[in-house]
């Protein structure tokens, strides 16, 4: 199988959730060529600058703008949809021409688009698949340029329905994670947390801040967890403060940066708490870890806070206030037991898999 899969550096879920699927093709020997891509790189520098630079800073700095975004473009026929439908033609259009794909898998909705332009005036033949990566289907997911859209849930297939999407096209598979995920399920904690050098009694909460570090209430949120009124330790991954071991207040910080035994300290926590995005959901209700979500970015994530929350795994806090009381509940030994049989009903541990055979199904190569 020749295979063109392209991601979008907007955090590095979507980065993820493609490895996954290119390992779980590989294992189904299938794989035999594939090419990696990045909507970004694609871009002219100042293409780049511009998109990427715009999203930073809304994010991090003027969330309230980037909500009236996120619903303003939850419409048919989005005039940014069509716009980034061009950004970055002549790179892809290169690559396409390169591989000779079977089949085009995007992370990320607009390269379904670039790659529809690409396939109109090249005359190239290939599948054209977006693999969604949300809870909610925002109009720019609901891509009518896609022979294959594949969605997390059932809800998610439904509102494909709504947005008009003819339903062969939809495939309810989760959103793809990494095969260790499913090695860790029901691992030893203890000995994970003895493993990395964490005390193995002590409640172990996992800081959610996202890949690129943006995380607007990093700092809040830590010294509400310095102050539960208990002794507990905190992983800070993406955007800690410098390494090492550091005290504030009843947490003990480690404060790790970026790391790959990510999923080894997530199946070793009892507890994350931040943001929300939806490779994060899928790993964590794997692992049967609960949430306690705060400031989640608006749009998106506030939806898949909402997903969770839904489905009794997790707890939004919606004001820091809420933080303390609500990271004390989950904790409990009651709730949080409730909470993680939750979390595993919620999941989808084989996403990557399923991922993977309906690529191959639809091309005719099961």
């Amino acid at each position: 199988m020749r295979a063109l899969i392209v991601s979008a550096s907007f955090g590095s879920g979507h980065h993820q959730a493609n490895g996954a699927l290119d390992a779980a093709l590989r294992a189904r020997g299938a794989a035999l060529q594939v090419r990696h891509a990045d909507l970004l790189k694609y871009m002219s520098p100042v293409e780049r600058t511009v998109t990427a630079g715009t999203y930073d800073l809304w994010v991090r700095h003027m969330p309230s703008v980037y909500r009236a975004f996120y619903q303003w473009t939850d419409r048919e026929q989005s005039p940014t949809a069509q716009v980034f439908g061009w950004l970055g033609y002549r790179a892809m259009r290169r690559d396409v021409q390169e591989v000779r794909p079977e089949a085009v898998v995007s992370s990320y909705p607009t390269p379904v688009a670039l790659a529809d332009n690409v396939r109109r005036r090249t005359g190239a033949e290939f599948l054209n698949a977006l693999v969604v990566t949300d809870y909610r289907v925002h109009q720019h997911w609901a891509r009518s340029e896609a022979d294959l859209l594949m969605v997390p849930s059932e809800e998610a297939r439904e509102q494909m329905e709504r947005a008009r999407i003819a339903p062969e096209r939809v495939a309810v598979t989760g959103i793809p994670i990494a095969g260790l995920y499913r090695e860790l399920i029901g691992a030893d904690k203890a000995a994970l947390r003895t493993k990395h050098g964490l005390d193995p009694e002590l409640p172990l909460i996992l800081l959610s801040a996202g890949g690129t570090g943006s995380y607007r209430a990093q700092g809040r949120v830590l010294a509400e967890l310095a102050n539960l009124g208990t002794r507990v330790q905190v992983l800070v991954l993406a955007g800690a403060d410098g390494h090492g071991v550091a005290q504030l207040g009843g947490a003990t910080l480690h404060r790790l940066g970026f790391t790959t035994s990510f999923p080894e300290l997530l199946a070793a926590a009892d507890l994350v708490v931040g943001k929300a995005g939806g490779l994060t959901v899928a790993e964590a209700t794997t692992l049967g870890v609960p949430m306690v979500i705060h400031a989640p970015i608006p749009g998106q994530e506030e939806y898949n806070a909402l997903h969770l929350e839904r489905r009794g795994a997790a707890i939004w806090a919606r004001t820091l206030p809420e933080v303390r009381p609500a990271v004390r509940r989950a904790l409990d030994a009651g709730e949080h037991a409730r909470m993680a049989q939750a979390a595993r009903a919620a999941s989808v541990p084989d996403a990557a898999d399923r991922v993977a055979a309906e690529l191959l199904r639809r091309l005719g190569r099961e």
